[in-house]
């Protein structure tokens, strides 16, 4: 049974930074692709970061060169490092699993078909 907990949201200032962890059980760690979806209220899900099991890693816009998306193998833990965070990087944080795709088609096209999804860690950002 493959099992997904994300931790470490919270709350800081704009400017701030947060590190967000998914410990992954029941899943081949080091194949398919991993990543990180967010959802504000009132928006449709987006993913913000993946990377895949050749390691290679994609991010949408928004967050290119604030946020990098990592994974420990031998812990299996997945992590989101996000700095200079802004307001609008407010929303439910979730990491999620998808055996069959790569980081870059995560990021252009998916949003709710992932393959196994965690219960999400609330990031707040205040201005």
């Amino acid at each position: 049974q493959v099992q997904l907990e994300e931790s470490g949201g919270g709350s800081v200032q704009a400017g701030g930074s947060l590190r967000l962890s998914c410990a992954v059980s029941g899943y081949r760690f080091s194949s398919g692709c991993m990543a990180w979806f967010r959802e504000a209220p009132g928006n449709q899900r987006e993913a913000v970061a993946a990377i895949d099991g050749g390691g290679s890693t994609t991010y949408a816009a928004s967050v290119e060169g604030r946020f990098t998306i990592s994974k420990d193998s031998a812990k299996k833990i997945l992590y989101l490092e996000m700095d200079s965070l802004k307001p609008e990087d407010t929303g439910m944080y979730y990491c999620a699993t998808g055996e069959s795709y790569t980081s870059e088609y995560v990021i252009a096209n998916v949003r709710y078909g992932m393959d196994y999804w965690g219960k999400g860690t609330l990031v707040t950002v205040s201005s």
